[in-house]
């Protein structure tokens, strides 16, 4: 382990980042320098651009994506180094607003019907039901069911945010059949190490798969991910009459402007105002000239 490497960590650590993001920063700088195949503490803001430039141009890769390598960069520069930048020097690219995709109930159960086996069953249908995140899916454990007070302990969430949610009855009743199945430890869903079963949390990459097998096997032409199941949950419980404040505390946003998308995808709330060409009165379709033909002046 470099030396750079290890002060990185320890301020890292210092401000109490989550593993998660501790892992992809890490992850950003080591990139980043063998792009330039220099040393990180070699390089300042001009490299910084052109490697943003490099991410978008050659590596195809989102926006979001490149902002999260940006802050990374921004931390070792600035936090590490201890270099006084303005924050100019490193921009964050510019982020197109685009709204998420939502599915339907009906094609959420759908969904849940085309499930491949047991576990994947269980576990599209507690994302759907609880609005977790596809990581947070995978940390639950068994002592996080509390089945007497009908919630689902959420330990340690983004922002190292705890919260509960609501334990429905027809999520207690499929978890509980799926328990009798895989008789699961301490994680609710264990995970692989050497191709065997072991009592370590499962890898986010068997969420997308059961979601996205599924929504293939129930001919679902959206763009569906583990993350789509949270959007149609809150969107859902928006339609239902739950208020702004609510969906913000199941769904652990530190922020109620991060909840108020939901605004722009709610069926009730699009609805609830009529457009103002109802209000104007004018001839009926069946009273217009069909003819393309131009009337001569």
């Amino acid at each position: 382990m470099t030396h750079l490497r290890q002060l990185m960590l320890d301020e890292l650590q210092r401000r109490n980042y989550s593993p998660n993001t501790v892992r992809s920063y890490v992850h950003a700088v080591e990139d980043f320098a063998r792009y330039f195949r220099r040393p990180p503490e070699q390089l300042g803001p001009d490299h910084v651009r052109d490697y943003q430039v490099h991410l978008f141009r050659d590596r195809k890769l989102s926006p979001r994506t490149i902002e999260g390598r940006t802050a990374a960069l921004r931390f070792l520069f600035v936090k590490t180094l201890r270099r006084s930048y303005l924050p100019d020097a490193i921009p964050f690219p510019k982020q197109h607003k685009r709204l998420p995709t939502v599915l339907s109930q009906e094609e959420v159960a759908r969904l849940i019907d085309s499930t491949g086996n047991l576990m994947h069953r269980a576990m599209v249908m507690t994302l759907y039901a609880t609005g977790v995140r596809r990581a947070e899916l995978c940390r639950l454990k068994v002592a996080d069911i509390d089945s007497g007070r009908m919630v689902l302990h959420i330990r340690q969430g983004k922002g190292g945010r705890d919260r509960d949610v609501p334990l429905s009855p027809r999520l207690l009743e499929i978890l509980r059949e799926y328990w009798r199945w895989m008789k699961p430890k301490t994680y609710l869903f264990p995970g692989m190490e050497n191709n065997w079963r072991a009592d370590v949390p499962v890898t986010t990459k068997v969420a997308w798969t059961a979601v996205t097998e599924a929504a293939k096997a129930a001919g679902i032409t959206k763009r569906v991910s583990p993350h789509t199941l949270r959007h149609s949950f809150a969107t859902h419980l928006l339609e239902a009459g739950a208020d702004l404040r609510t969906i913000q505390l199941l769904l652990g946003h530190a922020k109620l402007a991060d909840t108020t998308v939901y605004l722009h995808l709610s069926r009730r709330h699009l609805q609830a105002v009529a457009s103002p060409l109802e209000s104007l009165t004018v001839s009926t379709p069946s009273e217009m000239k069909h003819s393309r033909r131009r009337v001569k002046g």
